[in-house]
């Protein structure tokens, strides 16, 4: 299929080592992610960029990649128009909260506290990348997200779920996961939030159908994008995490890409034009 419209993951996915554009896995340069973009672009296929970074940083990103719109924050927000037109999407948030961001009431419950107690030396916020988040708290650190989600259920507050969005590179070098294991970020988050709810959202907003969408990704939570799209590309640094090959198996609409990071997210534009 030749795709109207291609929604992309950016750290791991488009972007690779230190958030390169220009380098492979192993570090060597390249201009395949750029030229494959460039393709993209004579194409005149719109691209938009849905990323667990905040609003301000994906559209930075989307000006650099000449993107057509972003998703930020795990899908709690879509921006378009230089991210000047935003709709924030809030998911099993309670009624009760309504008009308040997930962040502020997290932050009044006392959440990411108490859980961060309930894991020490395992979990942590992002810092300092989590400071400016509304939808979702930014966190990183070595937990079962499906322990985590029975906790939050056990106090109350099962309207939110942690979300793992990948492993953060072993140059980090924090002391979050057992020995062997790189640290993961997390966002705790309402449940009902999600890049392919997101995606969905804005494909209406477009007027285009879910067969004229094409989405990149690396990671678990980018598989939430494949009910929303007819192809999903998962990059060959996701498809190769522990517990990963169980999960693309449940994907009827999964390709993994031959090759890592940028490499494999120009693999993945080439096969979408």
């Amino acid at each position: 299929m030749a795709a109207r419209i291609v929604y992309t993951d950016l750290d791991g996915t488009m972007v690779g080592p230190r958030g390169s554009f220009w380098h492979t896995v192993g570090g060597e340069p390249t201009a395949e992610p750029a030229t494959a973009l460039l393709e993209l672009h004579h194409a005149g296929v719109p691209l938009v960029i849905v990323s667990g970074r905040t609003a301000d940083q994906v559209t930075e990103a989307g000006r650099i990649f000449a993107a057509d719109g972003a998703i930020a924050e795990l899908g709690s927000l879509v921006t378009w128009k230089g991210g000047r037109a935003r709709h924030h999407l809030t998911g099993e948030l309670p009624a009760g909260y309504a008009g308040r961001t997930p962040m502020d009431v997290m932050a009044e419950l006392g959440v990411v506290e108490a859980l961060c107690a309930a894991h020490p030396g395992r979990l942590e916020w992002h810092a300092p990348w989590h400071t400016t988040h509304e939808g979702d708290a930014l966190l990183r650190g070595y937990v079962d997200p499906l322990a985590v989600d029975a906790w939050l259920a056990e106090r109350g507050v099962g309207w939110l779920t942690l979300k793992d969005n990948g492993a953060i590179p072993a140059s980090a070098r924090l002391e979050l996961a057992p020995e062997g294991q790189l640290a993961r970020v997390y966002h705790l988050m309402p449940r009902g939030i999600s890049k392919g709810a997101a995606i969905a959202w804005d494909l209406e907003r477009r007027g285009l159908d879910p067969a004229d969408a094409v989405a990149v990704g690396d990671s678990v939570s980018d598989l939430e994008m494949a009910p929303a799209v007819a192809r999903l590309f998962i990059t060959a640094n996701g498809a190769e995490v522990d517990g990963m090959a169980p999960l693309l198996a449940a994907v009827p609409n999964v390709t993994v890409t031959g090759a890592a990071m940028g490499e494999g997210w120009a693999q993945a534009i080439r096969a979408s034009l």
